[in-house]
């Protein structure tokens, strides 16, 4: 698995930010039940995938951290799940 530059990374995605082995984005939505509706779908596609972001909701407000563990950093993985998530945010 190939380990990418977080910062690269986050250049190409609409609003993440890079660290130094992640990528970080909050999303916001209109209530809680929008929020939770985005944290669903997400959470099927990322079991799916089995890889899981990091996340903290608060009532219309999800802050999200992806990295690959296993990895030690940014993977592909991370990328495809950011691309996804954006796509369920919109």
């Amino acid at each position: 698995m190939t380990v990418l530059n977080p910062k690269d990374v986050a250049q190409d995605l609409d609003g993440w930010t890079g660290g130094d082995d992640f990528i970080t984005k909050v999303f916001k939505f209109e209530d809680f039940a929008q929020a939770f509706a985005f944290m669903t779908h997400i959470a099927i596609l990322a079991e799916k995938m089995d890889h899981h972001p990091e996340w903290f909701n608060v009532y219309n407000r999800v802050d999200v951290t992806l990295t690959t563990h296993d990895a030690g950093g940014v993977t592909e993985k991370d990328v495809t799940l950011a691309t996804a998530m954006e796509k369920a945010a919109a």
